[in-house]
């Protein structure tokens, strides 16, 4: 009975007044048309995957608003569609991408690209130049004045047959000093730097399609070009009009059988391509042995490091006689209540190799100093100094709240067995303490694995490995060498294929460390077991 009150309850909640549904109505309807209105303009300009999201959320959110018995959603339907929109789309479009040729050079899709590379143009050896003027009427229709190399002189307007004419003609000015009218029939002269600039002149062509066109090459030459690249959709090739060479797609970019290409390329899926340049090619495998074991190192050191100082400090404070512990413990959590960032920047000017505070103490005393940005190893050391820094009051915290939990009564019973302090540590503490911070050590090894901001921030993955061929540093870690390729145009330029495959790479490789390193955690379960 008491459930029948409560569903008949729920359905007068979700009662709706004719006003109310009114006004949800039209807000739908304004929102598909603003959809319609993006999904059209992205359709033009070739963003198929975005279309696809929106289209989903669209038709989801209408779902959501217009079916009864999707009400319980409403609530949730903003998150679920920025869930959709700002997670699970990225996570797909990287996977995507990551079987693309997507970078410099291929930025276009394929319908973008052929009428870019159309538009270039070439002189044929029948084909005359001239030297020119503009004129503008005041509808903003242009005109030429052509001089050809004869001193022939000559009329052109866009759409209509290029004449012959003379300074002082019906409807023209007489010629001035140069030998140029200053107005045709409803034109007047532009401004030679003006004309020189304007944008849309070198587009237009002068004259009858057909018979004779016109177009300007240079701030000082016009001439009768015609178009160099045809695209033959039959074979996919591009057929260069000068000399009949036949450029083929060959990955996104048309190719000849020489090796000639044509720029700009377009975006097309190469398959596991970026995987295999990632693990075979010469150019990256130098850069990528080093970076690999270093991202190993890196978070290795830096967990064992960490732990292993707050382990003792919070040994240290754990016994009861320790003076002024409350204020020491203060300081010694500053670096914890810093933000990482300003630490991060404090410690890089700290650490200057010419001016730094570290350094010219050092250099006042015992007369030498690290080069701590110049020189791999040791910046490779000061990224560990600046993480132990930043680290050991988390574990410092973490340990101390462990330790309280361990019971006195195994001490005491270990003590009257004749054990050590060590043994105590070795037997009792560190095996019980594991199986409480075990998962946080695996969480700040992943952590570390992918500590972009340190790494990035500090030195920028610096200094550089000499002879690479793209921007790698002996500090990078794969996740700031990804930054590198995708977003900084050095080396071979941006390359988002190339990173969102190693970005794959990375995800798979801290999976597999976290579920490996899970299982260990099991393992000390069955230690603390046996304790």
């Amino acid at each position: 009975m008491s459930g029948l009150v409560i569903e008949k309850k729920t359905n007068r909640s979700r009662e709706e007044s004719p006003l109310s549904k009114i006004i949800l109505i039209i807000l739908v309807i304004v929102f598909d048309v603003g959809a319609g209105w993006f999904i059209q303009n992205a359709l033009s300009k070739g963003f198929t995957q975005l279309i696809v999201i929106v289209g989903i959320i669209t038709i989801m959110l209408n779902l959501i608003f217009l079916l009864p018995k999707a009400y319980p959603f409403r609530w949730m339907a903003i998150g679920l569609s920025f869930l959709i929109l700002f997670v699970i789309y990225p996570m797909i479009f990287t996977i995507y991408v990551a079987f693309t040729n997507y970078g410099d050079g291929h930025l276009l899709t394929k319908e973008q690209a052929i009428p870019l590379i159309e538009k270039a143009t070439y002189l044929p050896e029948e084909g005359k130049s001239y030297s020119w003027t503009a004129y503008k009427s005041e509808s903003g229709e242009y005109a030429l004045w052509l001089v050809n190399a004869d001193g022939e002189t000559f009329i052109g307007k866009p759409g209509v047959e290029i004449v012959p004419a003379n300074a002082g003609d019906p409807g023209i000015s007489e010629a001035d000093s140069s030998g140029i009218p200053a107005s045709l029939d409803g034109y007047q002269r532009l401004n030679g730097l003006v004309a020189a600039t304007d944008k849309e002149l070198p587009n237009i062509k002068f004259g009858l399609e057909g018979i004779q066109t016109i177009q300007i090459r240079s701030p000082s030459e016009a001439a009768e070009l015609e178009i160099l690249y045809k695209y033959d959709e039959a074979i996919d090739a591009i057929i260069d009009q000068s000399n009949g060479d036949i450029y083929r797609n060959v990955n996104g970019t048309f190719t000849t059988q020489d090796g000639k290409t044509i720029k700009p390329g377009f975006r097309t899926v190469v398959g596991f391509k970026n995987f295999i340049d990632f693990t075979t090619s010469p150019a990256l495998r130098g850069p990528l042995v080093r970076i690999m074991a270093w991202n190993f190192i890196f978070p290795t050191v830096s967990v064992l490091s960490t732990f292993a100082l707050g382990l003792a400090i919070a040994i240290l404070f754990n016994d009861k006689d320790f003076p002024f512990k409350k204020v020491i413990r203060s300081f010694l959590l500053i670096p914890y209540t810093i933000p990482g960032l300003i630490s991060i920047i404090i410690w890089r000017g700290m650490m200057n190799s010419e001016f730094g505070v570290i350094n010219r103490i050092l250099g006042s005393t015992i007369g030498w100093a690290p080069r701590w940005t110049t020189e791999p190893i040791w910046a490779q050391i000061a990224i560990l100094i600046v993480n132990l820094w930043l680290g050991y009051p988390y574990f410092m915290l973490v340990t101390s709240g462990a330790l309280q939990s361990i019971p006195a009564d195994i001490y005491e019973a270990a003590k009257i067995d004749g054990a050590t302090g060590w043994q105590s540590f070795r037997r009792i503490t560190l095996p019980l303490l594991l199986v409480a911070v075990g998962p946080l050590l695996i969480a700040s090894y992943t952590f570390n694995f992918n500590n972009f901001n340190l790494i990035y921030l500090f030195i920028s993955g610096g200094p550089p490995i000499v002879g690479a061929s793209t921007q790698a540093g002996h500090t990078d870690i794969l996740i700031s060498y990804v930054y590198k390729l995708a977003f900084e145009s050095g080396g071979r330029g941006v390359q988002y294929g190339l990173a969102s495959a190693i970005s794959i790479i990375v995800f798979f490789i801290v999976g597999s460390i976290t579920l490996i390193q899970y299982r260990f955690t099991n393992m000390w379960e069955e230690v603390s077991e046996s304790v």
